[in-house]
């Protein structure tokens, strides 16, 4: 017989803890700071509770005595991840990284593997406070008096994801990460910038799969800017309409934020022509972002590696991308050409070259993959980290209001000079998996 008593108590507290929005974790050893929740190396996730390491393997406490905030922390020489329960929203994350006796060397993610943090490197006795700032989504639709309406229907691969599991979940990797404190609080006035669209859009979970969509926030300020990726593998807007993904943005969106809309491939792929539907949905869509205050920008899908004889990209996109063009200037909205950036990119890397931006890996690569991975459309994370400075390039060079809150991680960038492959810093996450995402 089940103990419904103990299950009971166990959601009301883990109930009662994600109605808290202010959250202050002291990392370390015994010794805690006022006010602060202790983590320690032993703090395995627990619904109970409402927070906790993902997996306590490998974790060390260091202490090094003095101030009971500053002076101990908690590293790993894997990465480690740490969740909380949190009520769906916009936040502000504090991050204090560092080691009093010690170097240390962090790359930050949140939730599937959303890049906020590259290689943050301190010195000895140096302690640094980093800014994030998360989106934090759940799959219920409310509308805006916070009453449930509707539920996105998810796929059976998406109840896997990090970013649909009613928790806040950041990821610290790198060479030698140190963590002591994390401070958490809602952010009620950043920008939010809403991503739609298919397989090159989505954060991905799993290695060696990305998208542009998941390194965006990393060429952002935090505090003024939050980016909030809804885009899925294998979607057309027509799918993306009847799953309901559409609608858990419109009760969402507000005055001033920002509609990404990215469709083509899969609308392609299903034997669907602009006339079907594809331009009325987009004039649909950007209508209602309008009406709601909320900037609708379109972005062309960007090419596949396909080369011909004269090394040059082939369009196999069809009139899809031009379609997109023409309702941009008929509806007089922002336009990122990703599909005509990305030929000068592929087309500057080579066909050899380009394929260490696409998933080209030899067998056993990763875990249970027997066969060689050769895929022309989906990226890695040096190819999605190109095409997020693409759409970063566009809204700079555009002046899209957006382009006041570029940060200072992104440095410029030339289409015909990418970034060197040998140069790209990327420590891998645990997630792996050589299944390719839905999608063409």
């Amino acid at each position: 017989m089940r103990n419904w008593t103990g299950i009971i108590a166990a959601f009301i507290c883990s109930s009662m803890f994600a109605q808290q929005t202010i959250f202050k974790f002291d990392f370390g050893g015994s010794r805690t700071q006022d006010g602060f929740i202790p983590i320690t190396e032993h703090s395995e996730f627990d619904r109970k509770i409402g927070y906790g390491f993902m997996n306590i393997s490998g974790l060390k406490s260091i202490d090094r005595g003095g101030n009971a905030l500053t002076e101990d922390y908690i590293t790993s020489e894997k990465p480690f991840y740490f969740s909380v329960i949190i009520p769906e929203g916009n936040y502000d994350i504090k991050l204090n990284l560092g080691d009093s006796k010690g170097t240390s060397e962090t790359t930050v993610r949140v939730e599937n593997r959303r890049l906020m943090l590259d290689d943050v490197k301190t010195k000895e006795d140096e302690i640094v406070e980093k800014l994030i700032t998360v989106h934090v989504k759940d799959s219920i639709i409310r509308n805006q008096d916070g009453i449930e309406i509707g539920i996105v229907k998810l796929k059976p691969r998406e109840r896997k994801y990090l970013h649909w599991d009613n928790l806040l979940t950041i990821e610290f990797n790198d060479k030698t990460p140190k963590v002591w404190a994390i401070i958490i609080q809602p952010n009620k006035i950043a920008k939010t910038i809403y991503l739609t669209g298919d397989s090159t859009v989505v954060d991905a979970l799993y290695e060696p799969w990305a998208s542009w969509g998941q390194i965006l926030p990393y060429f952002f300020v935090p505090k003024e800017v939050v980016v909030a990726n809804y885009a899925e593998s294998g979607e057309t807007l027509k799918a993306f309409e009847d799953r309901h993904r559409i609608d858990k943005i419109w009760n969402k969106i507000k005055p001033g934020d920002y509609l990404f809309i990215q469709f083509g491939h899969n609308d392609q792929k299903y034997g669907n022509s602009t006339a079907s539907g594809y331009r009325k949905r987009l004039q649909k869509w950007i209508n209602k972002a309008k009406q709601l205050g909320a900037i609708p920008v379109l972005v062309t899908s960007m090419n596949r590696r396909i080369f011909d004889e004269n090394n040059k990209i082939v369009n196999t996109l069809d009139d899809f991308p031009d379609a997109m063009r023409e309702i941009a200037k008929e509806e007089n909205v922002y336009l990122i050409d990703l599909n005509a950036m990305s030929k000068t990119l592929f087309e500057a890397l080579g066909p050899e070259n380009s394929k260490k931006a696409f998933v080209y890996y030899p067998a056993n690569s990763y875990p249970n993959q027997p066969d060689a991975l050769a895929d022309n459309t989906h990226f890695n994370t040096y190819g999605a980290y190109e095409l997020a400075k693409c759409v970063v390039k566009s809204i700079i060079d555009q002046k899209i209001p957006l382009s006041k809150f570029v940060s200072k991680n992104y440095r410029g960038f030339d289409l015909n000079k990418p970034d060197p492959f040998e140069k790209f810093h990327w420590p891998e996450s645990v997630f792996m998996e050589s299944l390719k995402p839905d999608g063409n």
